[in-house]
């Protein structure tokens, strides 16, 4: 931690609303955040899921929910696969009737609220905080709004996919600028009218913008909090100084954790294995997967442990080198094994970079290709290969290329890099600071 974090400068607590949506990588960041602003003093309440309320007050967080079912959303996102018209169509079936709740659920969690945290999946907390007179604050998992010369955003190859375009000049310049334009107006476009109908019945107030919010946004003044490493994207020279690249926000194992016996037993008896796990992602065809990850283990003759969160694995049957556990804190296992393979989610990229662990992805939506390219430039892993196109023989070739001695020492680099930051404090002296000269000024 930062040295100094105690209650502000101007020695008063700070109440801070956390809100996100999403898959629990959305989620722990935010709750990590939290943690380090309750540590300096201060009051931290996630406004979250109601799948993530035990977990969250487990870290001694307020918590308060919304009515949005995550497994829903990324059953319905994987359904769609490659299709992004498909995606379209399935976020705006499911996000209509849900509008309404989640701002009436937003208001209920700014009461008393000194500072509201939002980040791109949960917009509206940002029209409820100012509603109620609540400075706000921006956040970021990845690049999605915010544009800037130095790389595209994270889901471009979904909303502009033009793989002709070169990966540096002029041209890759253009293309990285056009591709946060294009993003920003798929997703209001997407939900324009859900937003302007939910803020007019719950909050009485007019529509936002015809072209979104975005420039709005950037003239208030309010400070962005990019909750990734300079080691793995540069901060971009130009983005305004209210834009921060402050550090993952990363969240420790729960305290007094300890490993099923099973998985215990397996790392102390072995070589080092292969972790696989595909977080929130539900397969299609989960049992096609398991099989060719079985299948290239074995070609590879690697062990491995099979992460089966919410359906990515199956329960198939399994030979005496590969077990099968439902989860395992990311921080804890990646430091115990020789690569992990995963959809390329955020949070999993960052606790395989922390980790100095070998990476293989397999994306299969959004913004997993992005960072599934971005870890093999930086030499930490190969380039992703789409899950709904793997083989044994593919992953098997991939499990031998990301354990080479050059990438193991290339994802060991930029592990020691990636641990010495303190993302979280970083963030928690910015919002303090924030806050400070917001009541300066009232």
């Amino acid at each position: 931690m930062i040295g100094r974090i105690f209650p502000s400068e101007q020695g008063r607590r700070v109440r801070v609303i956390l809100i996100t949506n999403g898959s629990r990588g959305d989620v722990e960041p935010y709750v990590a955040l939290g943690v380090e602003f309750t540590r300096a003093g201060h009051d931290a309440i996630v406004s979250a899921p109601s799948a993530f309320e035990a977990g969250v007050k487990d870290r001694g967080l307020g918590f308060a929910p919304t009515r949005v079912d995550v497994e829903e959303f990324s059953r319905e996102l994987t359904e769609a696969g490659a299709s992004f018209p498909r995606a379209i169509q399935k976020v705006r079936r499911l996000m209509k009737p849900l509008m309404k709740k989640m701002f009436e659920d937003y208001v209920r969690a700014c009461k008393g609220a000194d500072v509201v945290l939002y980040g791109a999946n949960s917009y509206p907390g940002r029209l409820v905080a100012r509603s109620m007179g609540i400075p706000t604050i921006a956040t970021g998992l990845q690049p999605m709004f915010h544009s800037t010369k130095l790389y595209p955003s994270s889901v471009s190859e979904t909303v502009l996919p033009l793989p002709f375009v070169p990966p540096a000049g002029a041209l890759r310049a253009f293309y990285n600028l056009a591709s946060y334009a294009a993003t920003r107006q798929i997703f209001w476009q997407l939900l324009r009218s859900s937003v302007n109908e939910a803020a007019r019945e719950v909050l009485r107030i007019g529509p936002e913008p015809l072209m979104g919010p975005y420039r709005k946004v950037v003239r208030s003044g309010e400070p962005l909090l990019n909750a990734w490493s300079r080691h793995v994207l540069p901060h971009p020279p130009d983005w305004p100084p209210q834009m921060h690249t402050t550090g993952y926000w990363f969240m420790a194992a729960p305290e007094g954790w300890q490993p099923p016996g099973v998985l215990r037993d397996f790392l102390e008896n072995g070589a080092s294995p292969v972790s696989v796990g595909f977080g929130s992602m539900t397969s299609q065809d989960p049992e096609r997967l398991t099989e060719a990850v079985v299948k290239a283990l074995g070609m590879s003759g690697r062990r491995g442990i099979l992460l089966t969160g919410w359906g990515g694995i199956s329960n198939a049957d399994l030979p005496d080198d590969v077990i099968k556990v439902e989860e395992a804190p990311h921080d804890w296992l990646f430091e115990r094994v020789c690569a992990a393979v995963h959809h390329g989610g955020a949070g999993t990229t960052a606790a395989a970079l922390r980790a100095g662990v070998p990476t293989v992805t397999l994306p299969f939506f959004a913004d997993q290709s992005f960072w599934g390219h971005r870890v093999a430039a930086l030499g930490a892993g190969i380039q992703p290969i789409p899950a709904r196109d793997v083989t044994a023989r593919s992953l098997a070739k991939a499990l031998a290329s990301a354990t080479d001695p050059g990438i193991s020492r290339g994802a060991h680099e930029i592990g020691r890099k990636v641990r010495s930051e303190e993302g979280a404090s970083a963030a928690a002296l910015l919002i303090e600071r924030y806050v400070d000269k917001e009541r300066s000024a009232a």
